[in-house]
């Protein structure tokens, strides 16, 4: 088996709980350097600190897979990753259909995501050394899940980070043109093979419920709506009317039919419109809102553009707090990792000095608890979303 050593003192983060290898950490590859073999990695000294991915082509070098020396690519193996993942899920959300069932590094599975939307799974092989063992993967899911079909969105560009073609790829069973998504008793339709991510967005399932005691009654506006996520929640928890915009088409028009799936189209609308000018017509307009939820796409995409991103992060928030009603309530999210939860707020600070607006912090939360954090990889806590009061 290929042996990697570290340099001298490149040891510390690895052994404090995270799992990346950067390449230049490394002192020595012996054996095989094929991309996604099998490693065991060991400390200057000589002494094992576990067994995972290694990819000569990659920043990130090696990534830990276990931490006892032990066989990493038999189908048993990923079967009893994935039986622990699905265990934790199915002790938080009981019943639930839809649902992130693996989320790479926080389930010890790094590089790999899989999505369950009821009968259907929906993966991301995200590094090589994922990528390299599709058959044991697929065969471990089926055991543990029974699903119907098992379809791989890896159409992401981050894969090119690892040597990887972007491609869909029907891996078993059959996939539907449509496939349903289950959410807080609302029903929304998924396209599994063009949709965003692994067809549609789950990671802000309990944010969601944020809106349950403070739309009743009011005007609300969503803004980047995708698919309606938000909108329709706000309806289904006795908003007056709802406007969801977003640029995309495709985007709209499943919105739209989510709305009258779920019988909610009497109070939501959706526009086709770039979200940055709308809120600038709106305010012309003079419409004012009592919930406006600002859900962007990652606009911070890699730390060179932190400072681009953030003037867009600020110019939409702020046009957001022109447009809400005395105790009106803003909630921003980000899904941008680099990001920081702590910049993010000093952006909203500053969005709130503009708009001319006193701003209470009702409430900050994160993702989903399907999208659990490890603790030492800060790296996979990445949403940030604040509840802003305009007092």
């Amino acid at each position: 088996m290929t042996r990697i050593t570290l340099n001298k003192n490149e040891d510390r983060r690895i052994k404090s709980g995270h799992p990346w290898v950067f390449s230049n950490e490394i002192r020595e590859v012996a054996g095989e350097r094929s991309a996604g073999i099998v490693a065991e990695l060991y400390d200057a000294t000589g002494g094992f600190i576990g067994v995972g991915h290694y990819n000569p082509n990659s920043l990130i070098a090696f990534r830990l897979v276990s931490r006892k020396m032990e066989d990493i690519e038999t189908v048993e193996f990923f079967e009893k990753r994935l039986a622990a993942a699905l265990g934790h899920r199915r002790r938080r959300y009981p019943g639930l259909s839809t649902f992130r069932a693996v989320y790479g590094e926080s389930d010890f599975l790094p590089g790999l995501v899989v999505d369950r939307y009821g009968d259907y799974l929906s993966l991301q092989q995200l590094s090589a050394g994922m990528d390299c063992r599709s058959l044991q993967i697929v065969e471990a899911l089926r055991r543990v899940f029974d699903p119907t079909g098992i379809i791989a969105r890896n159409d992401v560009s981050v894969r090119k980070l690892e040597g990887l073609d972007e491609k869909v790829e029907l891996l078993w069973g059959d996939i539907p043109e449509r496939a349903l998504m289950e959410e807080n008793g609302l029903r929304f339709q998924v396209n599994l093979r063009e949709g965003q991510k692994t067809g549609g967005f789950l990671d802000q399932k309990q944010n969601h419920l944020l809106l349950r005691e403070i739309c009743a009654g009011k005007s609300v506006l969503d803004c980047f709506c995708y698919t309606g996520g938000w909108a329709l929640h706000a309806a289904s928890f006795g908003a007056k009317s709802v406007l969801g915009i977003d640029i995309s088409t495709r985007a709209v028009g499943q919105a739209c039919s989510n709305a009258k799936l779920n019988k909610l189209s009497d109070r939501v609308r959706f526009e086709e419109c770039d979200a940055f000018e709308r809120l600038r017509s709106l305010n012309q307009e003079e419409h004012r809102f009592g919930v406006i939820v600002m859900d962007p796409p990652a606009f911070v995409k890699s730390r060179k553009n932190i400072a681009e991103a953030t003037k867009g992060y600020l110019t939409v928030n702020r046009r957001a707090l022109e447009l809400l009603e005395p105790g009106g309530y803003l909630i921003s999210c980000s899904c941008s990792y680099h990001m920081g939860r702590e910049a993010f707020r000093d952006m909203l600070i500053q969005a709130a000095r503009l708009a001319k607006r006193e701003v209470r912090l009702v409430e900050t939360c994160s993702q989903a608890a399907d999208h659990p954090v490890l603790l030492s990889f800060p790296e996979s806590e990445y949403l940030k979303c604040f509840v802003l009061q305009a007092v």
